[in-house]
């Protein structure tokens, strides 16, 4: 499936053969299909044609790419081919972030570079840089007075096209606001909470903010303790839309109700490892590259018992693509907790903690394990997960959920 139609309705086929228990006063059955479930639509891509060539004095030449207020620029390119020694940074003004390549990654490996994605076509994409601007510049190792003959042989970068994200108004145009918040928006920047949920902003550390084909946004959480992550099958429905994603583990606002979110540590995807459709149970389990740089954000476990009814619960998550929220209360921060709502209606559990676009993938917790009880899929108020237990039968032999210190 193309992304184009990832960003239409999708049916939510789910199977209904259980009773429905524990009916609240709201819908008590997964969404119609007009409320089913989509990546949300963060990005457009743009094409251009800009080279980056040697020159015989400086040791260094870069281009800059400007997109005012876009909240990020994803830089391809249609080739790369470099001195011995030489490489090309993407990076922003402040060098803040930096993404490094001595070459094309998809030709050869260059050992210490960068992550990168692959889109189906010629070349590579470097990793996304956070805000509107990315400065791509090309270091030479020596001066190289025959910078003439290297142009000749095709030494040089050659950007064809960037993906920029949407301003917030054309992120909000090009994803109308879903049932899915049900009432107040009672969710809260992570860092609110590290004080008084201590338990509840540590495990939110284990989940990433997913940029799919450059476009799309869901989110994707680390589970057991090996290299596993999961998210839903509608954010990652093949091979290909593996190796087009990135994956921004630690991307949270420094400080509660700020605009000031860390850069994180991003990484690819390396490979697809098992997986059910939305028609099934909609999950993607799979790993990822660069593995040990995310390791210290921690990971999640499987409470693979079915919900009971009234149980409190939380959803950490990446909601209209934001930087990460917990979803702790219901309609207002201090209020009354989150809690199961629908113990089983198909494969589904269903609740009132807010979700949005974005939040496809997000881990549902138990508070009183807190460990994941459903895999956060679709919205329509109560929303809806897979229940995690039905999830661990099929990947079970393929994780290890023993956490070291029960």
């Amino acid at each position: 499936m193309s992304f184009r139609s990832r960003t239409l309705p999708v049916v939510a086929a789910l199977a209904l053969a259980l009773p429905v228990t524990t009916v609240p006063p709201a819908q008590a059955e997964p969404p119609s299909p007009t409320r089913a479930a989509a990546v949300a639509a963060a990005g457009e891509l743009k094409t251009t044609d800009v080279s980056l060539r040697y020159a015989p004095t400086g040791r260094s030449w870069q281009v800059v790419l400007t997109e005012p207020g876009s909240s990020y620029l994803k830089v391809h390119f249609s080739s790369l081919e470099l001195a011995p020694g030489d490489r090309v940074t993407v990076a922003d003004p402040t060098g803040r972030e930096v993404h490094t390549y001595h070459g094309d990654p998809t030709r050869r490996a260059f050992p210490g570079d960068s992550p990168h994605t692959v889109h189906g076509k010629r070349g590579f994409a470097a990793m996304s840089i956070d805000g509107d601007t990315a400065v791509v510049t090309l270091h030479a190792a020596v001066e190289r007075p025959d910078a003439a003959a290297l142009g000749r042989r095709g030494l040089g970068a050659r950007v064809d096209s960037y993906y920029r994200g949407f301003t917030e108004p054309e992120r909000a145009a090009a994803n109308p606001a879903p049932l899915s918040v049900c009432g107040t928006d009672a969710r809260r920047d992570v860092v609110c909470y590290q004080n008084n949920h201590p338990t509840e902003f540590a495990r939110s550390g284990a989940v990433a903010r997913q940029l799919l084909n450059g476009l799309g946004h869901c989110t994707a959480w680390r589970v057991g303790n090996t290299n596993r992550m999961l998210t839903n099958y509608h954010c990652m429905e093949s091979a290909a839309d593996l190796r087009a994603s990135e994956f921004q583990f630690d991307y949270q606002c420094a400080t509660c109700g700020g605009s000031n979110p860390k850069p994180g540590t991003k990484v690819s995807g390396l490979e697809l490892i098992k997986s059910s459709p939305l028609s099934a149970l909609d999950y993607a389990l799979f790993s990822v590259n660069n593995f040990a740089s995310i390791q210290q954000y921690g990971t999640l476990y499987l409470d693979v018992r079915e919900p009971t009814a009234g149980e409190r619960i939380y959803i950490p998550g990446h909601g209209d693509t934001r930087p990460k929220r917990l979803s702790l209360y219901e309609e207002r921060d201090g209020g009354a907790y989150c809690k199961i709502d629908v113990v089983s209606s198909g494969v589904n559990t269903g609740y009132r903690c807010d979700s949005s676009g974005g939040n496809s993938g997000s881990p549902v917790l138990a508070a009183s394990s807190h460990k994941v009880i459903a895999l956060h899929h679709l919205g329509g108020c109560p929303n809806w997960g897979t229940r995690i237990s039905l999830v661990n039968r099929e990947i079970a032999s393929l994780i290890d959920n023993r956490p070291a210190n029960p």
